[in-house]
């Protein structure tokens, strides 16, 4: 990612909106905005091998593994508006299960990326049936879109849910349940 090409394109966005490039205020501003975007976009530039780093154990059990309130900060591919909200994983594991942190950074990495929530969730809960060979994997995301509620039609109190249900999640009433269940969420 050149940044500085980023930082140029920052400096001819201010001009276009009628601002000065120049004002004291704003002289760092296009430096500043393009590193947050590297930051905020790493997720193109992460690979999942390393991420994982051989953090996956050999654990014989089949019992749910819920991780919930995972912090999420994403971009919307529409506005490049934030989003953000609540992640809540739940997988059953087929001998194999992460370490807890990994979740939490797998949800980052595709986060960090232009998004839909749609297609958030369902890389996350797609990445867990494969790095593991997991049985099944639900996952839920509870956001609020800014794109909605400081422009457009305003609604600050709007949240958007999204599920993926994969595997044993997705053919199994009884455990979709358990896990909306075990993430304490009310959405049917």
């Amino acid at each position: 990612m050149n940044q500085e090409k980023i930082a140029n394109l920052v400096r001819e966005l201010l001009s276009e909106i009628g601002e000065d490039p120049q004002r004291e205020g704003l002289l760092k501003t296009p430096q500043r905005v393009a590193a947050a975007y590297s930051f905020l976009t790493s997720g193109y530039r992460t690979d999942v091998d390393k991420l994982i780093n051989g953090a996956i154990f050999t654990q014989q059990t089949n019992s749910m593994v819920i991780v919930k309130n995972i912090e999420v900060y994403s971009l919307c591919e529409h506005h490049i508006l934030p989003f953000f909200g609540r992640c809540h994983i739940g997988y059953i594991p087929r001998g194999k299960v992460f370490g807890v942190s990994k979740l939490a950074r797998l949800v980052d990495m595709y986060a960090r990326r232009l998004q839909l929530q749609e297609r958030l969730t369902e890389q996350i809960s797609q990445e867990i049936m494969d790095s593991i060979g997991a049985i099944g994997a639900g996952v839920m995301i509870e956001a609020r879109h800014l794109c909605m509620m400081m422009r457009g039609v305003e609604k600050q109190n709007s949240m958007m849910v999204t599920s993926s249900v994969l595997g044993t999640f997705r053919e199994s009433q009884a455990t979709r349940e358990e896990f909306l269940a075990l993430i304490g969420s009310r959405h049917e």
